[in-house]
Order: structure tokens, then C-alpha cells, then sequence
């Protein structure tokens, strides 16, 4: 039994389209600063002054995941507004987040 097979050339036109803005018209947030922090049963969330907004699993964070609700809201923010820190003179926590390491994962 013989098969022949017949080969097919397609030709597929490409649209191309003019760039209406290059990248550097896109305004994109330079610096970021912490606006409010809350917390559920299963989330830090982080609401940004950029209008963006976090949530960070807190089971990712063992020490906030165990300490209790009373506890977990015994945070500071730091002066420049980047970092979320539990004073372990202040509450059974000793932790901090950066969230620049949390942006960075994301916009990587």
C-alpha cells in the first residue's frame, strides 16, 4: 500500500500596524509608597498610593501567619512608607516586608 502526500505551501499575510505611542509615552509608577494595610483570615493586603493593591498569602510569612489577629495589627510602617514592621518590643512579632520585594516578583 502506497500513501503519497502532497505538500501544501500556505502563504499568511502579516498586518502590520504603526505604533501609535513608543514605550516611553506609558507612564509607569517610579517609586512606591504603603497608603494601608489590613489583614483577613488568609491575606496581608497592601493598598499602594499608586492605587495598586497587594495581597500576600500569609502563610508565606510564618511568623504573621501564627501570632494572633491582635497581634498581626501591632505593625509600624516606616517613614518612607516601604516597609511594614512588627516591633518585637511592641508585640510577639518580629518580621518586616519590603514591598519592593514584593513588586519585584511581580513586575519581573
Amino acid at each position: 500500500m502506497s500513501t503519497e502526500v502532497e505538500l501544501v505551501k500556505e502563504q499568511t499575510e502579516v498586518k502590520r500596524y504603526p505604533i501609535q505611542y513608543p514605550i516611553s509615552a506609558y507612564t509607569f509608577p517610579s517609586n512606591t509608597r504603603i497608603h494601608q494595610v489590613w489583614f483577613d483570615d488568609e491575606f496581608i493586603h497592601i493598598s499602594l498610593t499608586d492605587r495598586r493593591q497587594l495581597s500576600i498569602p500569609m502563610w508565606w510569612i510564618p511568623t504573621v501567619f501564627n501570632a494572633s489577629p491582635e497581634e498581626r495589627e501591632k505593625f509600624e510602617i516606616n517613614p518612607q512608607r516601604t516597609m511594614i514592621i512588627w516591633d518585637p518590643e511592641k508585640c510577639a512579632i518580629n518580621d518586616e516586608i519590603r514591598i519592593a520585594d514584593y513588586l519585584g516578583a511581580i513586575q519581573a
